[in-house]
């Protein structure tokens, strides 16, 4: 990792990850946790929680056309970093619904600008080493782990009103990281016929079913990133053990990582994908039956391992091999925008259906959404080796 003027800047790239993912860490688990202390109901909840997400739908494209169009991607990654930080400081002004509902897009805008483009940068980085990508990226799952213990600790100990500053301080890491990675741009290669657009290779077989699937994904998570804190603590679970749960989905999502590079050259993107959903669906209806239960909840939340871990890294190596270097920002945004679309629906469902329907058909939902994404990655896409 060190030596050479072309060595992988390791350390640098993975502080990143580490810093990014931490701010994940702070908000999927206890974003909306944070909504209902400040006195918001379920379906307001949803609404706010919906709003970054929707503006995946849009920022990841343009910022990603900006990246592939101008090559500078590095300098978008730290211009959103510090607009993020700023914009989301707004929060100490005022916490009305109108006014956080704004700090939610506007934060959200310049947020879904970096890690598109940062994905792009890591992977012209690693060149031929694609293989190595889940070894970086295992940082930021390290970086969530160490979030969710710390914060659930933090908040079972003082108030939720210690909240925004400690969201402040990780996007003041994340700033401070990306001037500490060097930049790269992508390795050009030899026109591939069929590869000589972005919209020509949206058309080729299987690729608009992956950006379907991804969407069905993340709309199947909706109820878990908006409402599982919410949940488990109103089945008496304690904040400290919360956290410890989130935790422990992500030291499994971890330690797949470490062994991700030779599943891909065992089995096809396919077969690793179709796993990922169905095991989604399995985790959705023990969540949703059985969360009262701490077994049960202690396996369901190994299951992340594949409900993220496993379908991200897949992800990644598909939009990497299907599209060519000029459209590597695009194909990455994309990816981002068809996330949002999916998470955005399934907060928003999520937040309606919570207080009508509950949690058990609320997560019913969830499993129908990733059974759906496994019957389209089974029916349309074909074999494919990383």
């Amino acid at each position: 990792m060190t030596g050479g003027a072309n060595a992988l800047p390791y350390w640098r790239l993975s502080s990143f990850y580490l810093f990014y993912f931490s701010l994940l860490g702070a908000t999927a688990p206890f974003l909306g946790l944070y909504f209902a202390h400040l006195g918001f109901s379920s379906a307001r909840i949803g609404e706010l929680l919906a709003i970054p997400m929707l503006m995946r739908c849009v920022a990841p494209n343009l910022w990603g056309w900006l990246g592939d169009r101008s090559g500078r991607r590095l300098d978008i990654v730290r211009f959103g970093a510090f607009c993020t930080l700023l914009t989301f400081s707004l929060i100490f002004v005022s916490q009305s619904y109108a006014w956080l509902a704004l700090i939610m897009a506007l934060h959200a805008f310049f947020w879904h600008a970096v890690l598109p483009q940062f994905e792009v940068i890591t992977l012209a980085h690693l060149r031929e080493q694609a293989a190595r990508y889940s070894q970086v990226r295992l940082w930021g799952s390290i970086g969530f782990i160490l979030t969710v213990i710390g914060l659930g600790e933090l908040f079972e100990l003082f108030s939720l009103d210690l909240y925004p500053w400690a969201l402040v301080f990780i996007m003041s890491g994340i700033v401070l990281s990306s001037f500490w990675v060097p930049n790269a741009a992508p390795q050009a290669r030899p026109d591939v016929p069929g590869q000589s657009g972005f919209i020509d290779q949206l058309r080729q077989p299987g690729v608009l079913a992956f950006y379907l699937s991804v969407g069905l994904m993340q709309l199947s998570h909706g109820p878990y990133y908006s409402f599982q804190t919410i949940y488990l603590e109103s089945l008496g679970y304690s904040r400290s053990l919360i956290g410890q749960l989130w935790a422990l989905g992500v030291v499994a999502e971890v330690l797949l990582f470490m062994v991700m590079a030779r599943i891909l050259t065992r089995y096809s993107v396919r077969v690793v994908l179709l796993a990922s959903f169905l095991i989604a669906a399995l985790r959705w209806l023990l969540i949703g039956n059985f969360a009262e239960q701490l077994p049960v909840l202690l396996f369901a939340q190994l299951l992340h391992a594949a409900t993220f871990g496993s379908f991200h890294a897949a992800a990644i190596h598909f939009v990497q091999r299907r599209f060519g270097p000029r459209q590597q920002g695009q194909s990455q945004a994309l990816y981002a925008a068809l996330a949002g679309i999916g998470g955005a629906l399934g907060a928003l469902y999520s937040g309606y259906s919570w207080s009508s329907l509950g949690p058990v058909w609320t997560y019913v939902i969830a499993t129908l959404a990733a059974l759906a994404a496994a019957v389209i990655i089974a029916t349309q896409l074909q074999e494919e080796r990383a």
